[in-house]
Parts: structure tokens; C-alpha cells; sequence
């Protein structure tokens, strides 16, 4: 499939005080800076985007001529005019209809693939249930996936794919580590999904792909400090300051599933009690609405439908599960203090009574800290997406 060009250097004399690695970072971050001013605030004049970020006007010009080749933004169609004197200006804007990027999101009963444009917004996605966990044959069905949704969305070309899971995600060598709930163990996924499409990949845990959506096309966009909770089968947790997500060595940071959840009564399979994931699980969820007799399956959303229907103790099952995982975030506040705190979890996306008991647990004081994710509708189709579009927007020239 078609690639765009790789970064060009400016080029400098063998004396030249600034290595060429130094050079290559300074305008790697700025061409980041000038896209990322062009996805908040497009349609917007390169003047502006000057101002915006400090750098000069012909910089400004000179990378936006970049992007316009590459496809990447386009000028606007309607000149805007000038305050002062002088010509109108002509803004520019993402051109969000030539390229997409693949998402997938493995989780434990089903891969989400999907498509996704420059702005985050799904174009297209599709749901692919697990007869079997073997992580090769998993992979292959999500190639194809991939494969009929670009056959879907003719016309558009595809820059790279991302992929989001759950537990252990080395993002540097693209391998999920550990998934115990699939029983993966050191599945090269980027290698093998790579060699299946022929597409660049890239990996991460969905906790800190989510961080990166947010701060891209969601309600922490500007944030100075975002803590992302991802309650689903597995419980993780992601934190960004400053842009930048905190990975640890291997990537393990976010990992929270044995952390003791205070009033929990579950027994976990390291030996205690009360842990945060066997406590707050989707499993777990489904397993006591199935005693209550409420469901008959592990589908997490019928409790959803049956607290709809005005079933108390559906409604008594998710406010309670919503008020535990507002102890976590009140755990994980006390640790980090970030400014905003974004919680993925089907009750607090569903219902206004699930979000108002978490934020009661969180305490007056912070709760207004505390948002459902900006995406209820296609979460994990954007946390896969977002980990692609993440490697676009800091390096945009490379793509």
C-alpha cells in the first residue's frame, strides 16, 4: 500500500555547533506543535498558528506546505478577512477525507476493528467475536477485518494501523507481555499483524491509548495532567502530564489489578481479598447478576437494559460497582493529583445515577474533576485508533 515520505532534514555545514539528531528533534516537535494547532483550531490562518506557537511565520509556511503535500491539511475554500489592511487570509484545516488509520482493540470475548480519520472519528467499524484466543488466529481475523473495512471505505488510504488490549502492553517492541484473561504470553503482535497487512503497526495498552485520545479529540485537550481508569473484564489505569504518558520500564506502568479495594469481598487468585479487578470486573458484574437472576449470560450490558427496565437490583449492581470505582479514583487522586480524571466504565457512560455515585465517593471537594470518557459511543474503536494517531501527531512528517 502507498507510503508517504519520510522526514526531510535541513541540512548544515560539518562545523555547524547542533548535531544533526538535535536538528532532527527540533523540527520533529515543531512540525508536531504546527498539525496539533491545526487539529484544535483549524480552520485556521498560518498567522495564527504562528502566534499560537511561537514559532516564525515562514516556519509556520514552510511546514504547512509540507502537510498540503503530503495530504495531510488543505487550504479552506473561504478566505477569511483581514482585521487590518493587506490581503485575506486563507486558513487552513486537516483534510480528514484522504487517509485513514486502523484500530483494533482486542478484548476478552471480541476484537473491535475499525477506521478512523485524522480527527478521531470513526468512519467505519465492526465487531469479531472469539471462537478461539490463539493470539495467531485472532490477529489474522482482525487483518481481515481490516482488509473488508478498507474495502468499505473506498477512496481513502491507510497510514498505519494501531492496536489497543488490556493487561501487560509493551509498547517499544509492539508485544503484548502478559494477558492472563486470554492466556497470552509474549505475543509479537506487531510482527505478526504487520506481516498480515503490510501496514506499519504500532502497540499500547488501551488505559494509555485512551489518555492519548483524550488529549487529542477529547475533554482533557489542554489538560496539564490526565489519569485515564478502564474498568472493563480487565481493570488498568493510564496518566499523562505535560503530553506525555508514563510508560515505566517495559510499559508496566497503570498496572492496578491487585490494588486493595476497601469494602471489596471478592477472592482473587493471588490470595487476597478485594482486589481492584476481580472486584470491579465485567465477570464479576455478570456472575452476581446471574445469581440475582437477572441475566443468563456474560454480556455486561444486559444488566445495563435490565436497570432500564426499572429492575432494582440491576440498579443496585451498577450503582455499587460505580461506587467502587470511584474509591479507586479517590486512591489513585491522593497518589497522582492530576487535574483531570477521565473514567471509562459501562454504568458511568450509561447512567446518570452510576456517574453521580462515583463522583459522591470521589468527594465534593474533586468531583467535578471527574468525566466519562469523551468517546461512550466507540471506545475501543478509538483506543485503538488513538494509538496510531498519536505516533501521527508527534512525528507527522514520518508517516
Amino acid at each position: 500500500m502507498p507510503r508517504t515520505a519520510a522526514p526531510l532534514l535541513a541540512s548544515h555545514s560539518p562545523n555547524s555547533p547542533v548535531p544533526r539528531a538535535a536538528d532532527s528533534d527540533r523540527r520533529r516537535t515543531n512540525a508536531s506543535v504546527v498539525l496539533r494547532s491545526v487539529l484544535e483550531h483549524g480552520p485556521v490562518a498560518r498567522s495564527t498558528i504562528s502566534r499560537l506557537t511561537g514559532l516564525s511565520p515562514a516556519s509556520v509556511t514552510d511546514y504547512c506546505a509540507r502537510f498540503t503535500e503530503l495530504g495531510l491539511i488543505r487550504e479552506s475554500a473561504t478566505p477569511q478577512r483581514s482585521k487590518g489592511v493587506g490581503r485575506p487570509h486563507v486558513p487552513v484545516d486537516l483534510d480528514a477525507s484522504r487517509f485513514v488509520v486502523g484500530g483494533v482493540h482486542v478484548a476478552v470475548p471480541y476484537t473491535t476493528v475499525a477506521l478512523l480519520d485524522l480527527r478521531g472519528r470513526v468512519v467505519v467499524e465492526r465487531r469479531i467475536g472469539h471462537d478461539s484466543t490463539n493470539p495467531s488466529l485472532v490477529l489474522a481475523r482482525a487483518a481481515e477485518g481490516l482488509d473488508a473495512l478498507l474495502t468499505e471505505a473506498a477512496g481513502t488510504t491507510p497510514l498505519g494501523v494501531g492496536v489497543a488490549a488490556g493487561g501487560w502492553v509493551d509498547r517499544d517492541s509492539g508485544t503484548i507481555v502478559e494477558h492472563p484473561l486470554l492466556g497470552w504470553r509474549d505475543v509479537p503482535v506487531r510482527e505478526l499483524l504487520g506481516a498480515r497487512t503490510g501496514l506499519p503497526v504500532h502497540v499500547d495498552g488501551h488505559a494509555r491509548a485512551l489518555v492519548n485520545g483524550e488529549r487529542l479529540f477529547g475533554r482533557a485537550r489542554g489538560s496539564r495532567s490526565v489519569l485515564h481508569l478502564f474498568v472493563g473484564n480487565v481493570v488498568d489505569a493510564a496518566f499523562a502530564t505535560n503530553d506525555e504518558v508514563h510508560h515505566g520500564p517495559r510499559s508496566q506502568a497503570g498496572a492496578i489489578a491487585h490494588l486493595p479495594l476497601r469494602g471489596g469481598t471478592e477472592p482473587c487468585d493471588c490470595g487476597r481479598v478485594g482486589c481492584l479487578q476481580v472486584e470491579l470486573s465485567e465477570r464479576t458484574l455478570c456472575r452476581r447478576a446471574r445469581e440475582a437472576g437477572i441475566v443468563d449470560g456474560v454480556n455486561p450490558t444486559h444488566v445495563v437494559t435490565a436497570a432500564e427496565r426499572g429492575d432494582p437490583v440491576a440498579v443496585r449492581l451498577l450503582t455499587r460497582r460505580a461506587r467502587m470505582a470511584g474509591r479507586a479514583v479517590g486512591l489513585l487522586l491522593d497518589i497522582l493529583n492530576p487535574e483531570t480524571v477521565v473514567v471509562t466504565e459501562l454504568g458511568v457512560l450509561r447512567r446518570e445515577d452510576c456517574l453521580r455515585a462515583l463522583r459522591e465517593e470521589v468527594g465534593d471537594a474533586r468531583a467535578s474533576a471527574v468525566v466519562p470518557t469523551s468517546f461512550p459511543d466507540s471506545v475501543l474503536a478509538v483506543a485503538g485508533g488513538s494509538v496510531m494517531l498519536d505516533v501521527l501527531y508527534r512525528d507527522p512528517l514520518s508517516v
